[in-house]
């Protein structure tokens, strides 16, 4: 019998959005922060565009959305390698759909990836799309949402 693990995941948010008068008003302050772990580039960050948001910098829904799409590529690119199926290239560019209601709270609704996916010629074209089939039962990610992770696809070959 197999023994479940857990795994600890840390990182380190830093509000660097102090105007000088801290959240003294709603308006007094910026919606932006660090994201840092130790040895890691910092990424800077700020709130939803819709919200106020900086929209040169990435916001969670954006983070959640490439969190997803990473997850989705490399447990892919993991399944095509054993499958000895040879990935040449793998570009996602998802879309994930937002929903506000009336009392102004948000959530996502649902996201649907979009690889296009270039293989050795040669490849089982065929069990190359199946693979996308078992991503969802390993990608921790995709299995931590509550909303529907869909995909759509393209494979070619280079």
């Amino acid at each position: 019998m197999a023994l479940s693990k857990q795994h600890a995941y840390r990182t380190k948010i830093e509000w660097t959005g102090n105007r000088g008068s801290g959240t003294s008003a709603y308006k007094a302050y910026d919606r932006t922060w660090n994201l840092a772990e130790n040895g890691k580039p910092v990424l800077e960050c700020s709130n939803d565009p819709l919200l106020g948001g900086d929209p040169a910098k990435y916001n969670p829904e954006d983070m959640l959305l490439s969190a997803l799409s990473s997850c989705h590529m490399l447990w892919y690119l993991h399944l095509c390698a054993d499958a000895g199926i040879t990935v040449q290239s793998y570009v996602d560019e998802p879309v994930a759909i937002g929903k506000i209601d009336i009392s102004g709270r948000g959530r996502f609704v649902s996201a649907c990836l979009k690889p296009m996916i270039t293989l050795e010629v040669g490849s089982d074209i065929e069990k190359a799309h199946a693979l996308h089939d078992e991503i969802h039962q390993y990608c921790f990610i995709a299995r931590s949402v509550n909303f529907p992770v869909t995909y759509e696809p393209q494979i070619s070959f280079a």
